[in-house]
């Protein structure tokens, strides 16, 4: 026989899972409005540091076909996507199915975005979020890319190089007027410098970015490999 206080137990387990899945109804009601196409706060330009990305390919592929941009080009900083971002969190997925790709749009962003996957990519989870057609959202891609000067001593680095993050930060704000700490953030795995991460407002200005920051590398030091022939 169950007792008054198995009873008691069991009420509460009850009413924990009613909570729980009357939150879960309401997360799921909230997601179609968080990815509205148009509908953001800002840009986040990320810069992948290709040499980092094709160490870790290499390795993790023990000779298999190298990505795309892990060729003979010497890559530095490429384009890994221009991103619709919220204050908090972010929009992704917002057409389904994304409007098709036309291979002229592809080929045409290679030379920013080194690898036709990444491009279609990038188009169906953040570029329809955009609000844009895909020919002008990959026009704002390449706007954002020329608003934002690399650092002389990443331009063609020819041996491997230990930073810190700071010290990443601080060669990106002398080289950009106007680009401060608070907007911006450098990523690492691991041992290695990945990415840097830059707030642009959508007329494409620098502008702070609290959570974008927040989530930036704490190492106290990185390693950025040399571009390819270096």
């Amino acid at each position: 026989m169950r007792t008054l206080s198995t009873w008691a137990c069991m009420a509460r387990v009850a009413i924990a899972a009613a909570f729980i899945v009357a939150g879960s109804m309401r997360a799921s009601a909230q997601d179609p409005s968080q990815n509205q196409p148009g509908q953001f706060d800002f840009y986040v330009l990320s810069l992948s540091w290709s040499p980092s990305f094709c160490a870790a390919a290499a390795a993790r592929n023990r000779g298999r076909a190298a990505a795309p941009e892990c060729g003979a080009r010497p890559y530095s900083f490429v384009v890994h996507g221009l991103w619709p971002q919220f204050d908090k969190g972010f929009p992704h997925d917002c057409e389904v199915p994304s409007p098709r790709l036309d291979h002229r749009i592809v080929a045409s962003m290679l030379d920013l975005m080194p690898a036709p996957r990444l491009i279609y990519n990038e188009w169906d989870k953040h570029g329809t979020c955009s609000g844009l057609s895909p020919h002008d959202y990959f026009d704002t891609v390449r706007k954002a890319r020329a608003a934002v000067k690399i650092p002389s001593e990443y331009s063609n680095l020819q041996q491997s190089l230990s930073v810190t993050p700071a010290a990443v930060e601080d060669a990106f704000i002398k080289a950009n007027p106007g680009l401060k700490q608070s907007g911006m953030a450098v990523v690492c795995g691991r041992n290695r410098l990945t990415e840097v991460r830059l707030c642009l407002s959508k007329d494409l200005k620098f502008r702070d970015c609290p959570d974008i920051v927040r989530h930036g590398c704490h190492r106290d030091q990185l390693t950025m490999p040399p571009v390819r022939g270096g």
